[in-house]
């Protein structure tokens, strides 16, 4: 059985790309590294049974596969906020590229949209039935509706094609791997707090977020592919225990034995004023939850990001 990961080389698509090795799948990764990283999948090099691909979703060969997971494009504000032209391509005509190949193999297809199709939600939680509160000429309008079209034209080539796809939508996710650099909360706030800087805080850190560590995220994709009877459905994955900025802020100090202070700064245009997936559908249908507490998730994420510093010989 053979799997092809869009994106395979980001934070996400190389921990899945991990898990489905060692499930016994041979799996292809496309990626384009425009955001991804090799170091992601350096160890994978030798494995008879990976394959990586160093291209454009668009240019790169078909490939023959049972499994499309479809995890390509830029996800973090740094990311979209520097390739938002790459980043609407991706989620359009790489995703109709994505779904062909599906159609043409058979495969089963997932895609992996985001919580941010709901926009600066107006309903809390957010269950899979709301439409969310979107801006599309906002700062993140790239993201978020590139994500929404990637989501119609999953659900058309579902109606059109009879394409075994299902759209998960990813809420807030972190751990190992996750760019330091990428401008999400967690690993900003993790290198401030090992290189003993003030933790920047937006605001007056009362926003909140809900953080799913990694492993069962990928657990919940796993399950949400080949779990029977998941075609045409939606699933947020995420972990419904919602936190505040300033409370997650004092949680990696803590956990990083840092002296850092906590700064604030002013807010962000546009940020997300509350985030929590209503994930009961995933519980009841995948037999899924995220089950790892944040503490056990901080503690792993930080000591990779320790040795990470190292390395760069800034720690």
């Amino acid at each position: 059985m053979r799997a092809l990961v869009t994106g395979g080389g980001g934070f996400i698509g190389s921990h899945l790309t991990d898990v489905l090795l060692a499930q016994g799948w041979t799996v292809v990764v496309v990626d384009n590294f425009i955001t991804g990283k090799r170091a992601n999948v350096a160890h994978l090099e030798g494995d008879e049974r990976f394959t990586l691909i160093d291209a454009d979703l668009e240019t790169a060969p078909r490939i023959a596969c049972d499994a499309v997971f479809h995890l390509a494009s830029s996800a973090s504000p740094v990311g979209y906020g520097q390739y938002p032209l790459e980043t609407l391509r991706v989620n359009s005509q790489g995703t109709w590229v994505a779904l062909d190949i599906a159609r043409e193999n058979g495969a089963k297809f997932l895609l992996a949209s985001t919580s941010e199709v709901y926009g600066n939600p107006l309903e809390h939680p957010q269950s899979e039935s709301y439409f969310g509160n979107v801006d599309p000429v906002g700062p993140r309008a790239c993201y978020d509706e590139g994500k929404r079209f990637a989501e119609a034209l999953t659900t058309s080539y579902i109606a059109s094609h009879g394409v075994d796809a299902r759209i998960v939508r990813i809420f807030n996710c972190y751990g190992p791997r996750n760019d330091l650099d990428d401008g999400r909360m967690v690993p900003t706030f993790a290198g401030q707090a090992l290189r003993g800087e003030p933790l920047t805080v937006h605001g007056d850190g009362s926003q909140t977020r809900s953080l799913c560590y990694v492993d069962d995220l990928v657990e919940g994709l796993i399950a949400a592919m080949f779990t029977d009877g998941t075609a045409g459905r939606v699933y947020n994955l995420g972990q419904p225990r919602e936190h505040s900025v300033l409370e997650i802020a004092r949680m990696i100090v803590l956990a990083a034995g840092s002296r850092s202070e906590i700064m604030h700064v002013p807010p962000r245009p546009a940020d997300i004023e509350r985030r929590k997936p209503d994930a009961r559908r995933a519980e009841a249908e995948l037999g899924w939850i995220a089950h790892r507490t944040l503490e056990y998730g901080l503690d792993r994420t930080i000591n990779w990001y320790r040795e990470a510093l190292a390395v760069m010989g800034q720690r």
